[in-house]
C-alpha cells in the first residue's frame, strides 16, 4: 500500500480515522440502526463514509461498509481499492468481508470483534483465506472499548424497549 504520509500507519493516524468511523456509528445509533460506522481512506483522506441504514432503506445489504465502499468506488472511479484502508467500528460480517476481498482493499482496521458474525478472524477469516485471490492486512482493536460500549448501549436499549 502506498500513501502520501506515514501518519496513517501511526496509532494517532489510526485513532483519528477510527474516530470518524465512530462518529458514523453514532449517526446509526441515533437513527435506531445497529451502530456501525465506516470510513475509507486513500492518500490520508477520507473518500467514503457510511453507517448502517438497513432499517431506513429496508435493505439487508445496507451495512456501513457497503455504503462506504460504494462512495469510495464512485470517488476514485475504479473498481479496486488496493491503495485504500477501511476503518470500521465492528468486525465485518461475511457479506462485507467478501465485498472487501472483491474490492481488493489494501487494509482493514476495525474496533470491536463480532463474536456472533465476524468474518475477519472471530468466526471466519474470509479476508485472509488462502484460496481467495486477495488477502487483506487486518489490524483490530483500535478504539475497541468505545466501539463495544456503543454496541452494548444500543442493545441494552433494545432490550429495555422490548421488556414488559
Amino acid at each position: 500500500m502506498t500513501t502520501s504520509s506515514p501518519e496513517i500507519f501511526s496509532e494517532t493516524g489510526h485513532h483519528r480515522f477510527m474516530l470518524q468511523a465512530f462518529l458514523e456509528a453514532e449517526k446509526a445509533f441515533e437513527a435506531g440502526e445497529v451502530p456501525v460506522g465506516a470510513v475509507i481512506v486513500h492518500n490520508n483522506r477520507i473518500i467514503g463514509r457510511g453507517h448502517n441504514q438497513v432499517e431506513l432503506l429496508s435493505d439487508a445489504t445496507a451495512h456501513a461498509e457497503m455504503i462506504a465502499l460504494s462512495a469510495a468506488f464512485q470517488h476514485l472511479g475504479e473498481k479496486y481499492l488496493t491503495d485504500c484502508t477501511l476503518y470500521v467500528t465492528l468486525e465485518p460480517c461475511p457479506m462485507c468481508a467478501g465485498a472487501l476481498v472483491w474490492a481488493k482493499i489494501g487494509r482493514l482496521i476495525f474496533g470491536a470483534q463480532d463474536v456472533k458474525a465476524g468474518a475477519c478472524g472471530s468466526i471466519f477469516n474470509i479476508v485472509q483465506h488462502p484460496v481467495l485471490n486477495h488477502r487483506i492486512e487486518v489490524i483490530q482493536g483500535v478504539m475497541e472499548q468505545d466501539c463495544e460500549s456503543l454496541m452494548r448501549l444500543f442493545f441494552e436499549g433494545l432490550r429495555g424497549k422490548n421488556s414488559p
